[in-house]
């Protein structure tokens, strides 16, 4: 029986295999597949004993990266035997030098950047966190390490079906804090909209259930609309001999989830569930012109809504994405997106960076913005000494971004992120410029550093040799650069007064007979509500920590010692009591169970997302407060989970009877008389709930209200619901934290 199995697994290897080198055709050079056959077998015979947690052989693994490079990438040879290397090192007894031997110095420098970095790291700061940060640092090297991470991430987030709750969410959570922006970043719609689809799918299934379902069940409803909407269309494309595709595709599960969630509306009012895309064969010199006039054939027979046009044909999005965008209104009275792109700009728009590097080869005139983006980056990870997280954060605030267009004083071009200032220009110009900006004139009239940018503005940066930057500069600016500017600039003035506070704080706890170590400095740099530990020696050397509170530290310690001592107590008698009730009332008692052996533990609900029994929750290890129960769809979650994983414990409620917790819906309607009253019977008399408060507001007829009850579950919560939206006159009813 056995041997059958491995002989079927020895056919789908294959069958893998052959596949990749389909699809990998187009791109080979001669011998080229020669290597790729030695890397195939190598990787064969590295990971011939290995499994994946699926029971599945751990060559798929590879083997599945590859394709994706190869696939939904667009990556060459180096790309396809670096993937299916990739593991080979951190897994066998392979060294990177015998791959350099066997296989060259550029795969050999890739799946250098590739196998995953371990190492002591400072006390407060995330590992996960410096991992991302170091795996950025390869941009310095090859960007292909970043795209092939993201193949390896996407069959990874394939695959998590086989993972334990625990780790699902943390790598669900990962993906969505860093891959799925990076994706955004460098192009790669199609493989971030997967990658966000996956992350709701094992963070809130039954959300991402309930959309599925409801794309499926109106595809044939949509297929008939969208085959009305382009018939006229088609004809015209055609009378015009234009050559060209249209086909219509649905939005992705989590960009619906996210207009509902955004503007607080159920799935059917949800306008633009899907978009039309006119795809045209054009050469590059017509490309502008073929667009703008299939975007006048469309705008003959539809009504374009003005303030939804999008075009990033005459000005690209500087991750290289080109497509006209327009909404127009269909003759059934609904809204539909258009996007008219060339089939160049598609593939970009598929591809990503990719394919607007081969298309860049081939023309000289395209946009660099990805290149300037890339050099930005490596500039940003070489110069900025700021803590993990720290860093984190501002890169990220730079990967997902709306973009504006201004001008310098000579007419050049240059693209900033939405919200950016007249001090972010001034950095973008160069650093001395920035460093010594007094003000700014924008489009003739003088502005504050602080002024937001406009599409189209005309900008002359004013200078002072006497200027020099301050900490309230970095609440100007939204580029990584700027910020990473400013910080430079403050991080040598910085030094001496964060030495100062240290010594400060070193005296200061040797008077109080306390030691001055990791330990208690991280205790006070929570007290105080601060970052980092240099962060409080800073304020303390600055003079804005008055040293003199830190007395007050000793007895907050003190204090919170005993409030321990007590729980600790309460908990040892709840924990009897707990099995005292076991024994009377059997195993329907309320409990939320806590870590790898699911013990019963102290724990906070955390006010952010108010979990409830039933809900699906995880536990955070907190510096001051012991342990706190998220919701796994809190808005905190995805940033605890990506960078303090190591700070979360698994929590999971069992069956719930005895106590009740509080909950909020909101409540939309019709208003008539005697409606309060029923809302409140169904509350207080069918279902015996207590409630805590209820606010109505009534305008023209339309009545909006918010209640506060306690409740038992989700599914007592669930029965509520359903039931309160039975009453005449309510048209929606839901929850909020």
């Amino acid at each position: 029986m056995i041997q059958v199995d491995i002989e079927e697994e020895r056919k789908e290897i294959l069958k893998r295999y052959r596949r990749l080198l389909r699809q990998a055709k187009p791109v080979l050079k001669p011998g080229d597949a020669k290597l790729i056959k030695r890397a195939f077998n190598v990787s064969l015979e590295a990971h011939k004993d290995m499994r994946r947690k699926s029971g599945e052989p751990y060559i798929y693994h590879p083997l599945e990266v590859a394709l994706i490079c190869v696939e939904e990438i667009g990556l060459g040879t180096t790309s396809i035997v670096a993937a299916l290397l990739h593991d080979v090192v951190e897994d066998t007894d392979w060294e990177l030098e015998d791959i350099e031997r066997d296989f060259g110095k550029k795969v050999m420098t890739i799946i250098d950047g590739l196998t995953k970095i371990s190492g002591v790291f400072e006390y407060g700061s995330s590992q996960q966190a410096e991992n991302f940060r170091k795996m950025l640092l390869t941009l310095s090297d090859d960007v292909r390490v970043i795209l092939i991470k993201l193949a390896d991430r996407l069959n990874n987030m394939r695959t998590l079906q086989s993972m334990p709750r625990h780790k699902q969410l943390k790598i669900a959570s990962e993906t969505m804090y860093l891959y799925a922006p990076l994706a955004h970043r460098l192009g790669l719609y199609t493989i971030k909209s997967e990658l966000e689809d996956l992350y709701l799918k094992y963070t809130d299934t039954e959300t991402y259930l309930d959309i599925v379902n409801k794309i499926q069940q109106s595809k044939s409803l949509r297929n008939r609309f969208i085959k009305k909407f382009i018939q006229p269309l088609d004809e015209e494309l055609s009378r015009q001999a234009f050559d060209y595709t249209i086909k219509g595709r649905p939005k992705s599960v989590y960009s619906i989830y996210s207009k509902m969630k955004k503007q607080g509306i159920p799935f059917d009012e949800v306008y633009d569930l899907f978009a039309v895309r006119i795809i045209l064969e054009s050469e590059l010199d017509n490309e502008k012109a073929d667009c703008w006039q299939v975007y006048s054939i469309v705008t003959d027979f539809y009504q374009p809504n003005p303030d939804r046009l999008r075009d990033w044909i005459s000005t690209p999005r500087s991750n290289g994405y080109e497509s006209l965008h327009t909404t127009v209104m269909s003759n059934t009275g609904q809204w539909v997106e258009v996007q008219i792109r060339t089939k160049r700009m598609d593939e970009i728009a598929e591809r990503g960076y990719a394919a607007h590097w081969k298309y860049k080869e081939k023309d000289s005139k395209s946009p660099s913005g990805l290149d300037d983006w890339i050099s930005q980056v490596r500039g940003l990870l070489e110069s900025n000494e700021a803590n993990a997280i720290e860093f984190m954060d501002d890169f990220r605030g730079n990967l997902f971004h709306e973009e504006v267009f201004v001008f310098t004083p000579k007419g050049d071009l240059k693209v900033l992120p939405f919200g950016a200032t007249a001090l972010d220009f001034a950095f973008e110009i160069h650093t001395e410029v920035g460093a010594k900006c007094i003000g700014a004139k924008v489009n003739q009239k003088l502005v504050p550093i602080s002024h937001k940018l406009k599409n189209g503005d005309q900008v002359e940066i004013l200078t002072s040799n006497k200027q020099r930057p301050n900490e309230d500069w970095l609440n100007s600016v939204v580029t990584s650069r700027a910020k990473a500017k400013i910080k430079d600039a403050l991080r040598e003035e910085k030094k001496s007064s964060i030495l100062d506070g240290k010594e400060i704080v070193r005296r200061k706890l040797k008077q109080m007979k306390m030691p001055f170590n990791s330990e208690n400095v991280e205790k006070l740099r929570a007290y105080y509500e601060l970052k980092t530990a240099n962060e409080f020696y800073y304020r303390v050397g600055k003079g804005v920590i008055d040293p003199t509170t830190i007395r007050a530290f000793k007895e907050f310690l003190e204090i919170q010692r005993k409030k321990q001592k007590a729980m600790q107590e309460r908990v040892k008698d709840e924990s009897s009591f707990t099995k005292e009730l076991k024994s009377i009332k059997g195993p329907d008692h309320d409990q939320l169970l806590i870590g790898e052996d699911m013990d019963v533990v102290d724990y906070i609900l955390a006010k952010c997302c108010n979990p409830i029994p039933g809900d699906d929750v995880f536990g955070f290890v907190t510096v001051n407060e012991g342990i706190k129960i998220h919701r796994t769809s809190c808005p905190n979650a995805v940033e605890l989970l990506s960078n303090h994983g190591n700070r979360v414990i698994k929590a999971r409620w069992t069956s719930q009877k005895a106590i009740a917790f509080l909950a909020g819906l909101h409540i939309v309607g019709t208003d008539r008389v005697g409606l309060i009253n029923d809302v409140t019977k169904v509350i207080s008399d069918e279902l015996k709930v207590n409630m805590r408060s209820i606010t109505v507001d009534s305008d023209a007829g339309i009545f909006e209200g918010t209640i506060r009850l306690y409740v038992h579950s989700t599914s007592h919560l669930d029965k509520l619901m359903e039931n309160l939206s039975k009453v005449e006159g309510i048209l929606k009813v839901s929850r909020f934290d």
